[in-house]
């Protein structure tokens, strides 16, 4: 079964673009994928035309020597823009192979190892009153664990990290009151914070209070995480900006992390996320997959999930605290849908997901840029 077209398409859904990508076979079997770097589709379109043109007639079955092909064949391999690339055409590959032997993509990847997968969701309200009733309504539909709502920027972009941190550190503390120890809470800051404001942020509270710390720093440097650890016992999880085993090297090795944020359409696809959950599995760190995109990104995710051993919840933007509209039935007629907290696993060949590619074509990509973050002395922050 050969490869015979490629087509990218970067498609406004819900309040963002997503970055679908079919790949057809001469044999008239299709495979969606889709990529992760939000807010810089046209870039990735571009990587995505340039393996096109030698991709063209190969084997689809080959995934794993079209991977290597893909990564190695350019002097400068790598980075985020070639992963994302990547990332949707293995994906969009496994969708064809496992749809080609009449198997869900679990199949390939080992086989399932539970029938469904729990779910971590998140409060959209800012932290006060609203934040701790989101949350009680999500203990309510049946979630065990969630992600609360740090204070964020003003209206006019403006940010301070030490205005946030004490009402986000109250709050956390008044949502463990009242919603008691049994319920797993974490907190996403967004690599917002310095090593110093991290740790600062995690002292105001009494131990146990949060169950993981999301990205609270940047990732370029694991020293700085190591130095943040010795300040705090909080549990991080971190690496939804991974773009490859590599780069989650130096925080599996040496024990920085407990949960890894794997963002199988940014890391390199399924390929290289099994590759970092075994390595993971090894130092007992727990993947805990990043998931803000549309519905291919979350079926091609539920199968990594359904097939790693080393599994705590997947993200989903689908709760009702959250309406973002990335799940548009008109788009997606046949998609992972919750089940209270959870999604079942699907039999079905391939990702068991459709989209209407029909309407696609008609929808227009619209640029879209991530708030420009500005401190009160103009200098600029990190998003």
């Amino acid at each position: 079964m050969k490869i015979r077209a490629i087509t990218p398409y970067a498609v406004w859904v819900g309040i963002r673009n997503q970055l679908l990508v079919k790949v057809e076979t001469d044999e008239g079997i299709i495979g969606w994928g889709e990529s992760g770097l939000s807010g810089r589709e046209k870039a990735v379109m571009g990587a995505i035309e340039h393996y096109r043109e030698f991709l063209i007639g190969r084997d689809a079955f080959a995934i794993g020597a079209i991977w290597q092909e893909m990564y190695r064949s350019q002097y400068f391999e790598g980075g985020r823009v070639l992963q994302a690339a990547i990332s949707a055409i293995d994906i969009a590959l496994h969708d064809i192979k496992g749809k080609a032997l009449g198997v869900p993509v679990h199949q390939l990847l080992g086989g399932k190892q539970r029938n469904v997968i729990p779910t971590f969701a998140t409060t959209s309200a800012p932290p006060g009153p609203e934040m701790i009733e989101q949350a009680q309504m999500l203990i309510d539909h049946g979630w065990t664990a969630m992600r609360l709502s740090p204070a964020d920027h003003q209206s006019d972009g403006r940010y301070e990290p030490r205005e946030s941190i004490p009402v986000t550190a109250k709050w956390c503390i008044k949502a463990r009151e009242a919603l008691g120890d049994a319920v797993v809470l974490g907190i996403d800051y967004h690599h917002r914070l310095s090593v110093a404001e991290a740790a600062s942020f995690c002292q105001k509270m009494p131990s146990g209070t949060l169950d993981f710390l999301e990205e609270p720093i940047r990732d370029e440097t694991p020293e700085a995480y190591e130095a943040l650890r010795r300040l705090t016992d909080v549990p991080f999880a971190i690496g939804e900006e991974f773009a490859s085993k590599w780069q989650f090297l130096p925080y599996i090795e040496r024990g920085i992390h407990e949960y890894n944020r794997i963002d199988v359409c940014n890391v390199g696809g399924l390929t290289e996320s099994m590759k970092v959950a075994g390595w993971s599995e090894a130092h007992y760190v727990d993947m805990m997959p990043h998931n803000p995109l549309g519905p291919v990104c979350t079926a091609a995710t539920l199968h990594f999930c359904a097939a790693v051993p080393n599994f705590s919840w997947l993200e989903t933007r689908s709760s009702p605290a959250e309406k973002l509209g990335f799940d548009n039935a008109e788009f997606f007629p046949v998609q992972p849908r919750l089940q209270g907290a959870v999604y079942p696993v699907s039999d079905a060949p391939g990702l068991g997901v459709e989209v209407n590619e029909e309407l696609i074509r008609k929808q227009s990509f619209k640029f879209w840029e991530a708030p420009h973050l500005k401190r009160a002395d103009g200098s600029v922050t990190n998003w």
